[in-house]
């Protein structure tokens, strides 16, 4: 008979988004399971030994460990149930009335157990593209790493990667590693882009690049890996402003590592197992401002789309926790499934690349928290605004907008008109650039 473990709030993923959904739910009186396939909290955070952490929320520069130590001394202060070294195999929804999920799990000191709860939060965080998914010729030589490997590495291991690297794509871990790789004695040849402007938020590129010398490569990428027990060369290239690789501009640099920097994608096979459909924009679930994506599944953090700032992490946590805790407790109080109120489309018009959260539960109390990111930089500036019905509901104006840096705006759900279905979120750009 295997035992099952019965809670109101099952959070699968230990990381930021998870510890804060975590405490939130617990914070309403539910009864919260956390379950983390790693040996402690943290996530990500664990091995991000440099600052920048908190300064939305806490108003200070903290490095990754010291953010996650906030949220983790008070879910070890508190009546959570953690459950580490655990691997979720397979989860499945109840049929019977007020449904609810199970979770078939494998620990290392529990061994093979159920866990039951009627509401469950997602937060499985993202995972790094290989080359492989970006189609680098070549064989699969020592010393290709992504930049989430090569900061384990060094930062948890203490073990230096290679003596010269090139670093493929400036999203912000590549463009960080490339300062501590040079910190700790590597030499960086450089940083390689494929598109025309970088990836990664101003303040890295000014902190990781420019204070330290490296040089940043536009429109140029790596296309082959030379070396067959370990790497001794890769062949970059210029591309066009479609990416296509220009004839002739190829060039031999000699380097023993390459750091792959190119993308994250979030992590929903356990979403997709469960019937979630995917936003082809973000690559996560379709959901509500709590996370909301299906009877009883929320989900946050970069699970549901790749944020640059922790903090907004913690903060899409916090609301799928308190969703999630509302829904379990609801199921309890009326014996039975709780009532969907009314949702109403967030639509993002031209210039935008997405908008999250895809839909307003209206009946949610407080602010609804709609984050956002343009496709194409604006120096300029622009005015963003959100309208109903031909009614402009709120608008703010930005000095700048960059892809890589995300924003966000605060609409209350008592401002929609009555009978409106969609919500439109308009992009009014400045003269300057519309050249």
């Amino acid at each position: 008979m295997v035992d099952r473990k019965e809670y109101d709030v099952l959070v699968i993923g230990g990381g930021p988004a998870g510890l804060a959904a975590a405490l939130s739910a617990s914070g309403t009186g539910a009864r919260v399971g956390l379950i983390e396939r790693e040996e402690c909290l943290g996530g990500i955070l664990k091995q991000c030994v440099h600052d920048g952490f908190g300064l939305v929320r806490f108003g200070q520069m903290l490095s990754g460990p010291e953010y996650a130590r906030r949220f983790i001394d008070l879910v070890e202060g508190s009546d959570i149930a953690v459950h580490l070294e655990t691997f979720v195999h397979a989860a499945r929804r109840l049929a019977s009335a007020g449904g609810g999920y199970v979770l078939e799990c494998v620990s290392r000191d529990e061994g093979v157990f159920e866990a039951y709860a009627p509401a469950l939060v997602l937060a499985t965080g993202c995972r790094e593209r290989s080359d492989r998914q970006v189609f680098i010729h070549g064989d699969r030589p020592a010393g290709v790493l992504t930049a989430g490997l090569a900061q384990h590495l060094v930062n948890i291991e203490g073990v230096l990667p290679g003596r010269r690297a090139v670093i493929l794509g400036s999203g912000d871990i590549g463009l960080i590693m490339a300062r501590r790789l040079t910190l700790e004695g590597m030499e960086v040849e450089g940083v390689y882009e494929l598109k025309a402007e970088p990836s990664g938020l101003s303040r890295n590129l000014q902190q990781c690049l420019s204070d330290f010398g490296i040089p940043l490569h536009l429109l140029m990428t790596v296309v082959e890996i030379h070396g067959k027990r370990r790497v001794e060369a890769v062949t970059a290239a210029r591309v066009d402003l479609r990416g296509s690789v220009i004839a002739g501009s190829e060039r031999l640099v000699e380097c023993d590592t390459l750091v792959l920097s190119v993308g994250l994608i979030p992590e929903n096979e356990l979403a997709l197992s469960l019937g979630l459909g995917l936003d082809p924009s973000t690559k996560g679930p379709k959901v509500d401002q709590g996370g909301g994506a299906g009877e009883g599944i929320f989900v946050c953090g970069n699970a549901l789309h790749v944020n640059d700032l922790v903090d907004y992490v913690s903060e899409s946590g916090e609301a799928a926790g308190r969703d999630a805790a509302g829904h379990a407790l609801s199921i309890g109080a009326a014996g039975g499934t709780a009532a969907p109120g009314r949702r109403v489309a967030v639509k993002a018009g031209p210039g935008f690349l997405y908008a999250v959260p895809q839909f307003i539960d209206l009946s949610r109390p407080g602010p609804a928290v709609i984050y956002f990111r343009v496709n194409s930089t604006l120096r300029e500036g622009a005015r963003v605004s959100l309208s109903a019905a031909g009614e402009t509901l709120l608008g703010k104006r930005y000095p700048a907008l960059r892809p890589p840096e995300m924003e966000r705006l605060e609409i209350d759900p008592g401002r929609v008109p009555e009978g409106c279905d969609s919500l439109w979120l308009e992009l009014e750009r400045k003269e300057a650039d519309l050249g």
